[in-house]
């Protein structure tokens, strides 16, 4: 997987080469060398592409192998020779520093020609294939979900059999009901479409649903299942088990209720929680739980109540492969011949089935079907396991480059953890992985809606008008399949770092505490109650010794940390980061810190940002020496309201494409810079939250003219600031702009482009949405707790033309009149907390459009 190294070095490079960048003064002497070396490997990334492409045995050549290992050197010496001339103390240091600059870009440039020249013989050979055929992307329509992951096919009679031992009445303790099968079997899918089966959900009272997998730990279940059966607040995660688990069960007593563990590996997991469900004589109560493990089924439950998941019939398989690849499409005779030959040889395995569909959906030449089945074919052995291992390795052997290096990223992340998609999307452009572009961030959705259509990575959750993906997880075969091609292929190094108390206050992530590394090798992670970072590291090679710890921290490039739901400490975090020189990633939100980490400063390659703070924090000015960082992200303490101070240097960082603070000010936008010739602004800024009402001046608006979402937040200590919407009035201005949301402040002018607009505690009268009504794109309406005061609504003019989602939380309203004119395009409206609505304007069944009418209570 050679592309993944070139890609890297490409940002690199071009990242010196950006017009305006604050390293153009520093480059200028070099550019010509810089240009010379960009265009060279341009051109070696697309040969690794068409290479990787044709190369579906997912062996690496020898050719690729050298290209990785020279790619990995050039972008190691060229960002640690530029990082000495940067952070060179004075003149003569400086001077020194140029010179080895000057020396390492001669020696690579000689390294890229000698490996460009050996390219363009490969370039030769396959000149009868064009650079277009050869890059072809069979990419797949973006405007749809593929829901066969949420929407089961076939299996219905173990459906059905399923819900009758879920609804009948049976006497004694709580049942308990396993479904066992080996992976990718179904096990899951056929739980969660029971767990949200209409005549479940009027059943049971509580519902609760907690994943357990390998590496399970009691106390993080026990937080899961108590997410669903009350409301919960920091404070639960300091208890112990015992606790939690007497909350638990108190929770559940006195309700019918239904239990799902998906994932259980171990007898002792079921003693640990079995206590924890309460035992009286409630004929209603149901515990289902899904097992690999035959020992686990017969220890837990029924003989017969456990249900055992078969292979698909011939029938069942040809309709899933059908749903998987072809959708709603008509099937043309040539590919329903081909495509049963396939089905038949997936021998039944609902994964191995939809993973061969998924590769296929994109897919409309008969001979790549030919191909495909003859590959499928090819796989003659008796185990299933092996057999499925083989599919999953064809489906990621026919990725792109781009959608293989995404996939494999999936491997850092700890086992069946659910991802949240902004983070996951964000770390792929801070890695390198995507190519430099205005809409990165439509690239980087692009890349993970193919994932999902290809059935390598499934959905979580949605935005609630279910137009974005929220969070996502990889099966976990898909997931032990990342971590042995990432081994495999040498792509990079996954060590631990467990992170320790030194004492009674801090916790240290120095150099003394992270050497010498841990070793992952089998894509574990060591449980520790203090919390847990990972290292990603560039791998070995030639030029630099194993041994020698210092290199081994400046081939770090990415630090993460991982959230344990049972980590309740949280101290403040004393970092030593100042080896860590090539730094890309530095996510340490699940640490707080007091004061901004002063060597951060000087980790120029950073493109990704991440701290927790647990007071008021002065960003320094030296913070625009993080001229690469397109990621900003600083999260407050939740037991109290912290500002952020930011100085107005923070307007250098011209890379900035999503700045998240708790609350700050920004200064007025400078006019221009020190040589005179440039304005400096936020021209790539996408996302921007939460500026204080105060700030938004002309100056400031002018600043983030690009930017797409905006929060805006009053702090309760600024109440003479708090109803003077006259600076808001600018936002007016944002033509790009598409989500908005104010909290204790608002606006009474709004640019025509918004699609989604969110308010809290605003306090305004219901008449003033009259206003919002008037906008002729918005497609989201969210009125949380105090966003409007007063008990009666009654729209006046006909408005919200485009309006799908209306959503009203926490509400003192009583007295609601509408009509279908008011909402003609309402597809979904959701009641939280409105315990003070006398009902529903009955015209609600006269818009066509509406799909669901959710309340919560």
């Amino acid at each position: 997987m050679a592309h993944a190294s070139v890609a890297s070095l490409m940002r690199t490079i071009e990242s010196l080469l950006i017009f305006n960048s604050p390293m153009q003064s520093l480059t200028c002497d070099y550019r010509v060398d810089f240009s010379a070396l960009h265009e060279k490997i341009s051109s070696l990334e697309v040969v690794v592409k068409n290479l990787e492409k044709n190369n579906v045995s997912g062996e690496m050549t020898d050719f690729e192998v050298e290209v990785k290992e020279v790619a990995n050197i050039v972008e190691h010496t060229i960002q640690l020779r530029v990082t000495e001339v940067v952070l060179a103390s004075d003149e003569n240091l400086r001077e020194k520093a140029h010179e080895r600059l000057s020396d390492s870009l001669q020696q690579v440039a000689e390294d890229i020609d000698c490996i460009w020249k050996e390219s363009t013989k490969i370039q030769d050979k396959g000149k009868q294939v064009s650079k277009e055929s050869l890059v072809h992307d069979f990419s797949c329509s973006t405007d749809d979900i593929l829901n066969v992951n949420n929407n089961m096919v076939g299996r219905d009679d173990q459906m059905k059999r399923l819900l009758e031992v879920l609804t009948t009445c049976y006497s004694g303790e709580p049942k308990v009901i396993p479904i066992v099968g080996m992976g990718g079997i179904g096990k899951t899918t056929l739980a969660k479409e029971v767990y949200n089966h209409g005549s479940i959900l009027c059943r049971f009272d509580v519902r609760a649903w907690a994943t357990v997998s390998q590496q399970h730990n009691v106390k993080e279940i026990l937080l899961n299942l108590l997410q669903s059966t009350i409301k919960m607040d920091d404070t639960a995660k300091t208890k112990g088990e015992a606790e939690l688990a007497d909350m638990l069960q108190k929770s559940l007593k006195r309700k019918r209720y239904l239990i799902v563990l998906d994932d259980i590996w171990s007898c002792e997991v079921w003693d640990g929680v079995r206590r924890c469900f309460p035992t009286e004589d409630n004929a209603g109560n149901r515990i289902l739980l899904t097992t690999r493990n035959d020992e686990v089924a017969c220890y837990v439950g029924v003989e017969n109540l456990s249900l055992r998941m078969s292979f698909m019939d011939q029938d069942e398989s040809w309709s899933l492969f059908k749903s998987a690849a072809f959708s709603n499409e008509a099937l043309p005779y040539e590919f329903e011949t081909v495509g049963k030959q396939i089905a038949d040889e997936c021998h039944g395995l609902p994964l191995t089935i939809v993973m061969v569909a998924g590769l296929l959906k994109s897919k409309r030449a008969i001979d790549d079907w030919r191909s495909v089945a003859k590959d499928v074919k090819s796989f003659v052995t008796n185990d299933p396991d092996e057999r499925c291992s083989h599919v999953l390795g064809l489906s990621y052997d026919h990725l792109t480059s781009d959608l293989k290096t995404c996939l494999l990223h999936f491997g850092i992340f700890p086992e069946d953890s659910e991802i949240p998609v902004k983070n996951l999307m964000r770390s792929w452009m801070a890695e390198g992985y995507l190519k430099l572009e205005n809409d990165l961030e439509g690239k980087a959705e692009k890349c993970l809606q193919e994932l999902v259509d290809r059935c390598l990575v499934l959905v979580c959750k949605k935005s609630l008008d279910g137009t974005k993906i929220r969070s996502c997880k990889g099966h976990d075969l898909i997931y032990d399949l990342c971590v042995r091609e990432i081994q495999k292929e040498n792509i990079f190094i996954m060590n631990d770092i467990v992170l320790d108390y030194s004492d009674s206050e801090c916790r240290f992530a120095s150099m003394q505490k992270i050497q010498p590394f841990k070793r992952v090798t089998d894509g574990k992670i060591v449980y520790c109650p203090y919390g847990l970072c990972r290292a990603i590291l560039t791998p070995v090679h030639r030029q630099l010794r194993d041994y020698d710890n210092n290199d081994l921290l400046r081939r770090t490039h990415s630090i993460i940390s991982f959230h344990r739901k049972d980590s309740f400490f949280s101290p403040v975090l004393k970092l030593d980061l100042i080896h860590f020189k090539l730094l890309k990633v530095l996510e340490l939100r699940h640490g707080e810190i007091d004061n901004f980490p002063v060597q951060i400063l000087s980790l120029i390659w950073l493109r990704y940002l991440s701290l927790r703070c647990r007071e008021n924090l002065d960003i320094p000015p030296e913070i625009c020496r993080l001229w690469n960082l397109q990621t900003l992200i600083v999260k407050g303490n939740l037991r109290s309201s912290v500002g952020i101070k930011c100085p107005v240097q923070i307007w250098g960082l011209m890379q900035l494409r999503h700045l998240k603070l708790p609350r700050f000010n920004l200064p007025d936008c400078p006019s221009g810079s020190v040589d005179k010739r440039r304005h400096l602004d936020f021209s790539n800024l996408q996302t921007i939250s939460y500026l204080s009402s105060g700030c938004c001046t002309n100056e400031v608006i002018l600043g983030i003219q690009n930017v797409k979402k905006l929060g805006i937040r009053q702090d309760v200590t600024d109440y003479g600031c708090y109803r003077d919407s006259v600076p808001l009035n600018n936002l007016i201005h944002l033509h790009q702009l598409e989500t908005l949301s104010f909290t204790r402040c608002y606006s009474e002018t709004f640019p025509a482009t918004l699609k989604k607009l969110k308010l809290e505690r605003t306090y305004i009268s219901w008449l003033y949405l009259d206003i919002i009504a008037k906008l002729p794109n918005l497609e989201v309406l969210k009125l949380m707790g105090g966003a409007c005061r007063g008990k009666e609504w009654y729209p006046n003019v006909r408005g919200f033309t485009q309006l799908k989602l209306l959503l009203i939380e926490y509400s003192f309203l009583k007295y609601w009149k509408a009509t279908n004119d008011n909402f003609p395009a309402l597809e979904r409206l959701v009641l939280k907390e409105c315990s003070y609505l006398k009902d529903i304007p009955i015209e609600f069944a006269e818009i066509p459009t509406l799909q669901l009418i959710e309340l919560t209570r």
